[in-house]
């Protein structure tokens, strides 16, 4: 493969067996032969039942992480990024970075509204900590790129950009709450409207960033549009990164219960089914999902709609032990507190109706997991129990019923 002029050697066993593509999600059937899960999940979605490489018949259609080999590809895709940052490096630029003194009188210019001076302090910026560190501490500056964002109105480019400068020196600064203003978070939420994928992510790192307390969580919650605009970023259509960045980011800002019962009402929770439901989705995704939904069925309103889906709960059993121990970790909370901690009896029915079910939670209390994990696997078991003693009261009272006298 060849990337400009970078000759990069994919090593055979990081290919899909399926796809012959780098694997993004390596797991392996009981056969030992290892695709990557999008793949092989279409494959047995498709009717079949024999491993694609082997043609063995399946004894077991469960596919199982190999996260050593997940590990080796990490390592060789940062390998990979790193080269091509070195390139990109040693190859002349063009891009004249400017001094300290030059930035101070680049900022002076910003209230003329002269876009040629913010792409030269994004540059700045872009440079080194100490830059970033310098702007982050300099008098007026933050006013300086609020006031130019006031004055751009509407051109995107320009609010992007300013909004790149805020993302990069963000975790410099050290009064947040200018930030807040309403007219920062209204050009957050224009970036998200209307922005490309890169600034939108920075839009939500940033937004991230200033959400410290409930105060600042609220008054984020609370900016007409933006809450609803962060929903939206959940669609699987969208870049998965986008997708990853607003799932950390409403985590962020979920605390409060009102805006636990907002997000409720907007719908998220179906969006975490989908992207739940979805076979091909990262392993990040996936834990930081069950992350959001575990927040949410801590309230009333969420454990009702958990509770009445039962295509939901299912797919939360699917994720135990088959994803990452994070994955594991809150699946299992949000399963105890939906069916053992509040008692929802529709949850319960549905979770005791799941395939391996109770297998998986036998797995879990035998595993090396947490031992609050342990505990909640010990309740849910209980919850089998139960069921299996009533099947076998109702059997026996139906048998009782058709004996002579």
């Amino acid at each position: 493969m060849r990337k400009d002029d970078l000759y990069i050697t994919i090593p055979s066993f990081f290919r899909c067996p399926i796809s012959l593509d780098v694997m993004k999600s390596p797991v392996s059937l009981c056969t030992g032969v290892t695709y990557d899960r999008a793949s092989i999940q279409r494959w047995l979605d498709s009717g079949n039942n024999t491993c694609p490489a082997t043609m063995q018949v399946l004894q077991s259609k469960e596919i199982v992480p190999n996260r050593n080999l997940q590990r080796l590809i990490q390592l060789w895709s940062d390998s990979v990024a790193r080269r091509q940052v070195d390139a990109e490096s040693a190859a002349p630029s063009s891009v004249v970075v400017p001094s300290q003194d030059q930035v101070k009188l680049l900022v002076k210019q910003l209230d003329k509204n002269c876009s040629s001076s913010l792409a030269k302090i994004v540059c700045f910026a872009g440079e080194s900590e100490e830059n970033r560190e310098f702007l982050a501490r300099m008098d007026g500056f933050l006013n300086a790129v609020f006031d130019f964002m006031r004055n751009a109105e509407s051109d995107i480019k320009l609010i992007e950009q300013a909004v790149s400068i805020l993302d990069l020196i963000q975790s410099k600064i050290q009064d947040k709450k200018p930030l807040l203003e309403s007219n920062c978070l209204s050009t957050i939420l224009l970036v998200l409207q209307r922005g490309t994928s890169d600034s939108q992510i920075q839009s939500l790192r940033l937004l991230e960033s200033i959400a410290i307390d409930g105060e600042s969580k609220l008054k984020i919650a609370e900016k007409e549009g933006l809450l609803l605009e962060l929903v939206n970023s959940l669609s699987k259509e969208k870049d998965e990164r986008l997708i990853e960045a607003s799932l950390s980011c409403l985590s962020a800002i979920t605390k409060p219960k009102r805006v636990k019962t907002k997000l409720i009402q907007y719908r998220t929770i179906p969006e975490l089914k989908n992207l739940l439901s979805e076979p091909n989705m990262s392993v990040s995704i996936i834990e930081k999902s069950l992350k959001l939904l575990e927040t949410l069925s801590f309230c009333k309103e969420g454990r009702v709609e958990i509770r009445h889906d039962s295509n939901l709960l299912q797919a939360i059993v699917q994720k135990v032990l088959k994803v990452s121990s994070k994955a594991t970790e809150h699946a299992v909370t949000v399963l105890w507190s939906v069916c053992c901690l509040f008692r929802e009896e529709k949850a319960q029915e549905a979770v005791v109706g799941c395939s391996n079910g109770l297998t998986k939670f036998l797995l879990l209390m035998q595993s090396d997991c947490s031992s609050a994990t342990r505990q909640m696997s010990a309740d849910l078991l209980k919850l089998f129990r139960v069921n299996s003693n009533s099947c076998l009261s109702s059997y026996d009272t139906k048998t009782t019923h058709i004996m002579p006298c």
